[in-house]
C-alpha cells in the first residue's frame, strides 16, 4: 500500500501506524479547497487524539477506506498532542485514568514540547527507548520481526522517505543499498529496561540491527555506538574538510555532541556516597515524575496559547 501511495503523485502526505505486527493504517493526504465529507480536528482540547482516532477507524471499518477532511494546520500538528501516544506512558506511571475526560482535564500538558521537557527533567529519557530509524524498502518487514521480538511495544510509527540528498558516509550502507531512493522510517517509542546496564544494551542492540540493514538512526535521539563504530558510518573525511572550510574545528563535532555515556554516570553514582543517595531518592516513586511535571511548570511551554485559526485550505485524509 505504501508503494502504491508513494507512486502516486496526487498524494502530498503519507504516512502509517502499527498497531500490532499484523494490524495497521496507511494514511494518505490530498490537499483540498473544498470537500463534502465530514470535517475533523485534532488540535483542540476536546479532539482525540489522532492515533486513537485512527484505530477507532481501523476497528469500525477495517477493510475499508474512510475520508474525511482535516485542516491542514490540525493535520500538520495532529501528532502534537499526546506526543504520538508517549503521553499513555504518563497516565500509567501516575496510575491515573485514561479516558476523555482525564486527556480533556490535562491537555495543556499534553503537547510534545511539555511532556519531553518533563522527560528530561525526570531522568526517565534513561528508561524509555526513543529512536526515530530508517531502513531501505526491502528491509522493513525484516525489522519490523525483529521490533516485534525485541521491542514488543506498540503503536510504531511508520513514515515511507524518498532520499534527495547525498549523505557523506561510509561504502556499504544505505548509499549503495540497491533500494533506490525509498525507504522506510520507524517511530520507535516506548518502555525500555529499568537497569541501566540492560537499557543501554538494547539501544545498542536496536542501533546494530539498523546498520546491519543498512539503514541509519536520526542523531536527535540517544546514541550509543563507540567512536570507531560511529565514524565507520560516515565519511567522515567530508565531514572534516567541511568542517575546516567553515573554520568549525573548535566545536565539538557531531558524535561529541550526540554520544550518551551512562556507564560514566552510573559509575560516578556507585561511587560517590551523595551520589548513592540522591539515585535512591529519585527511584522512589513518584518523586521523579513529579519533578519532572515540576520543572515542566517552571519551564511555561503548558502556558503557551494552542488555539489555531482554521485555514481556509484543508487536507482530505
Amino acid at each position: 500500500m505504501f508503494e502504491k501511495a508513494a507512486a502516486n503523485p496526487a498524494i502530498d502526505y503519507l504516512d502509517g501506524i502499527l498497531y500490532s505486527e499484523s494490524r495497521g493504517v496507511v494514511c494518505s493526504g490530498t490537499l483540498t479547497d473544498t470537500s463534502s465529507v465530514p470535517l475533523q480536528r485534532f488540535t483542540g482540547a476536546r479532539d482525540p487524539w489522532f492515533y486513537r482516532h485512527a484505530e477507532k477507524i481501523l476497528k469500525t471499518c477495517p477493510d475499508q477506506p474512510t475520508t474525511e477532511t482535516i485542516p491542514l494546520v490540525d493535520y500538520l500538528f495532529r501528532y502534537d498532542r499526546g506526543g504520538f501516544w508517549v503521553a499513555k506512558y504518563a497516565f500509567q506511571y501516575f496510575a491515573t485514568p485514561f479516558n476523555r475526560i482525564t486527556r480533556w482535564a490535562l491537555d495543556s500538558f499534553m503537547h510534545t514540547r511539555v511532556m519531553y521537557h518533563a522527560l528530561h527533567q525526570s531522568g526517565f529519557s534513561t528508561q524509555y527507548i526513543v529512536q526515530d530509524v530508517g531502513v531501505p524498502w526491502r528491509a522493513a518487514e525484516q525489522f519490523t520481526e525483529y521490533l516485534e521480538r525485541s521491542f514488543g511495544h506498540y503503536p510504531i510509527w511508520l513514515c515511507p522517505l524518498g532520499r534527495t540528498g547525498k549523505i557523506p558516509q561510509a561504502a556499504g550502507t544505505l548509499e549503495d543499498s540497491g533500494d533506490g531512493d525509498m525507504w522506510l522510517n520507524f517511530g520507535v517509542w516506548g518502555p525500555g529496561p529499568r537497569r541501566t546496564s540492560e537499557f543501554v544494551a538494547a539501544n545498542r542492540a536496536l542501533e546494530q540491527a539498523v546498520q546491519r540493514l543498512r539503514g541509519k538512526k536520526w542523531l536527535y535521539a540517544h546514541t550509543y555506538y563507540t567512536e570507531q563504530e560511529f565514524w565507520s558510518m560516515y565519511n567522515r573525511g567530508e565531514y572534516d574538510a567541511l568542517r575546516e572550510k567553515y573554520h568549525a574545528t573548535y566545536l565539538p563535532n557531531i558524535y561529541q555532541k550526540v554520544k550518551v555515556d551512562l556507564e560514566a554516570e552510573e559509575r560516578r553514582l556507585r561511587e560517590t556516597w551523595l551520589g548513592w543517595v540522591l539515585a535512591t531518592f529519585w527511584s522512589i516513586w513518584p518523586l521523579s515524575g513529579l519533578y519532572g511535571v515540576y520543572m515542566a511548570l517552571l519551564g511555561g511551554d503548558y502556558l503557551l496559547r494552542k488555539d489555531i485559526t482554521p485555514p481556509r485550505k484543508s487536507k482530505s485524509l
